[in-house]
């Protein structure tokens, strides 16, 4: 998924909670409290336990900071060590998680995450490959090379469904830069939120988020200082304006709702209230490109991981699932990206990159399909959305797999077209828009607003208008850039199918998903259907076995998303 910048989501730090308590004399029971102040996140047993929850966090030397009501997660501080043992021995909580150390400085500027699979095609442009031009009404002038875009048929689709303004999309993600000219006209910064407060630095003193560039270490909720939000929602509903690019459905309204650090990074609590606030919202379709950190899987007893591990596993598994349930009872249609682990999540590999948070902390663990869930995506009521290219050929790093996976859309394959003059060229990505502080940060723009020459090789494009609006646009590619075409769509169905409910316009989630699905274009597998990337260069831990028919496969699900069969055919799965 995305690795982020993008796709990553877990607790800030591991969880020290949840250890059951040994019958000691009651002298003796409650260990000593030491240490910096620090976050926690809390699980009551369940919301009719919350306030015994929070009378036990002041029990234990605890402060509640806030709750989500909703699923009973509640923030607190306490002193660093004893507190989790203290609270996770009453009967009125699940489990207990150390969040983050509270005022940290980092030793140096390196940030600890990064997404090989979104950003291995910087910096290798060409113009070899082109789009024909589409001169169709609605298309912006960038979207000739847009190939997803064509690839869904949203050139089509906006000629009868371009998307309703009272349909809301909310990107779970970095954030979304709402004066992007492509994005403004269509971003609701008032029921935007921001979920997250800047980490300068994990507990050991390396750079996690840098500097807060705002005080309070807030960023506004129009504000990305990851760009991969950005990208990710100009892909769903970038404006059809007569500038840059356009999205999937051009016309709905964007919400940010940004659960994901400038790193990258998406914890336990900031997740699951976006989550849970997409419902309250009136949000109608969300996008989740990301797993939540520190744990590529979660597992509820992985013999590998400590007993404190372990405990925190099973707090987000649980508060996950509950948030999941909530948004899915409100209305909320929910895509998720599969993942970029090259990994069938029905045979999970391995797992040698968790926990992630704090740096090094790393252990090697197997990893036992039955009881272990990489989240969201494997959690209740998601919609898992694979990768393929720009010759709908699997992109090599996507996740697959009969068990998670609905449908597969556009996600760039940098390597496609080995043996052509397309192979490794930027456009076999995603071209989408870029907040112009990530492009500087990453020395692909200067002060002035030119592109540099680092930018020019990685395929940075500038848009201008008359009134002197500028616009940037970046490559990337992963599940990220995938599950935003299915996420437009799901929105065009909505702005199709849609209907006024106790005064609240939407439409039933499963509904959405059996339209998505039923009008997705079937995509068989391959022959022969075990595929290698050798020649591409990539080991063979990446080859993979397409299993399934042309209506349900482990590769493309019930096939790739396509916007203009979903609004001109979609009423027939609503029998």
């Amino acid at each position: 998924m995305k690795r982020p910048r993008l796709l990553a989501a877990v607790l800030a730090v591991p969880l020290f909670g949840a250890v059951s308590a040994v019958a000691v004399p009651a002298a003796s029971a409650q260990p000593a409290l030491a240490g910096p102040a620090t976050e926690f996140t809390v699980l009551a047993k369940d919301v009719q336990s919350i306030g015994s929850a929070q009378q036990a966090i002041k029990a234990a030397g605890g402060t509640v900071l806030e709750t989500n009501t909703a699923v009973g997660l509640i923030k607190a501080s306490a002193p660093a060590t004893g507190f989790t043992e203290r609270v996770a021995a009453n009967r009125a909580v699940f489990g207990a998680a150390k969040s983050q150390v509270i005022g940290s400085a980092p030793k140096n500027g390196k940030k600890v995450k990064s997404d090989n699979a979104e950003k291995e095609g910087r910096g290798a442009a060409s113009s070899s490959k082109k789009a024909a031009s589409n001169k169709a009404v609605g298309m912006d002038p960038l979207d000739d090379q847009l190939w997803g875009l064509q690839s869904v048929r949203s050139d089509l689709s906006r000629t009868k469904q371009p998307g309703s303004k009272q349909v809301k999309v909310g990107v779970i993600d970095t954030g979304i830069d709402g004066t992007h000219p492509d994005i403004a006209p269509n971003f609701d910064l008032a029921d935007s939120r921001n979920f997250t407060v800047d980490i300068p630095a994990d507990p050991n003193g390396n750079e996690v988020d840098g500097p807060c560039e705002f005080r309070g270490c807030k960023d506004p909720a129009n504000h990305d200082d990851g760009g991969h939000g950005t990208h990710v929602a100009g892909t769903i509903a970038a404006a059809a304006n007569g500038f840059g690019v356009s999205g999937v459905a051009p016309n709905v309204t964007l919400v940010n709702i940004r659960a994901g650090q400038d790193s990258g990074y998406f914890f336990l609590q900031p997740t699951v209230d976006a989550i849970t606030y997409a419902g309250d919202a009136g949000i109608d379709v969300v996008n989740m490109s990301f797993y939540t950190d520190p744990w590529l899987y979660n597992c509820a007893a992985n013999p590998a991981d400590t007993p404190a591990e372990q405990a925190e596993q099973r707090t987000i598994i649980e508060a996950t699932q509950r948030a999941l349930n909530y948004a899915h009872r409100k209305g909320v249609t929910m895509l998720v990206a599969l993942g970029n682990q090259h990994t069938d999540l029905g045979a999970p590999q391995p797992d040698t990159t968790s926990p992630d948070y704090p740096a090094n902390s790393t252990h090697p663990r197997t990893i036992d399909n039955s009881t272990c869930l990489n989240l969201p995506v494997e959690g209740n009521h998601t919609i898992g959305v694979s990768s393929f290219g720009p010759s709908q050929k699997k992109a090599d790093y996507s996740n697959y797999g009969l068990e998670q996976i609905s449908v597969s859309g556009p996600g760039g394959f940098f390597r496609d077209y080995f043996g052509t003059p397309w192979y490794r060229t930027v456009e076999n990505q995603i071209l989408s828009t870029y907040p112009k502080n990530v492009g500087i940060a990453e020395g692909n723009i200067d002060a002035d607003g030119n592109i540099t020459e680092a930018g020019l090789g990685a395929g940075v494009k500038k848009a201008t208008a008359a009134d002197g609006r500028v616009g940037y646009y970046q490559w990337l590619q992963g599940t990220s850039m995938a599950t935003p075409h299915a996420t437009g769509v799901a929105a065009l169905i909505v702005s199709q199918y849609g209907k006024k409910s106790h005064g609240e316009f939407g439409m039933d989630p499963d509904k959405v998903q059996r339209v998505l699905e039923g009008t997705a274009r079937e995509i068989a597998c391959p022959v022969p259907r075990t595929v290698d990337y050798l020649k591409e260069g990539r080991g063979p831990e990446f080859t993979a076995t397409c299993e399934g028919t042309p209506s349900l496969n482990s590769f493309y699900g019930h096939g790739g998303v396509d916007a203009w069969s979903a609004v001109t055919r979609g009423s027939q799965y609503l029998k």
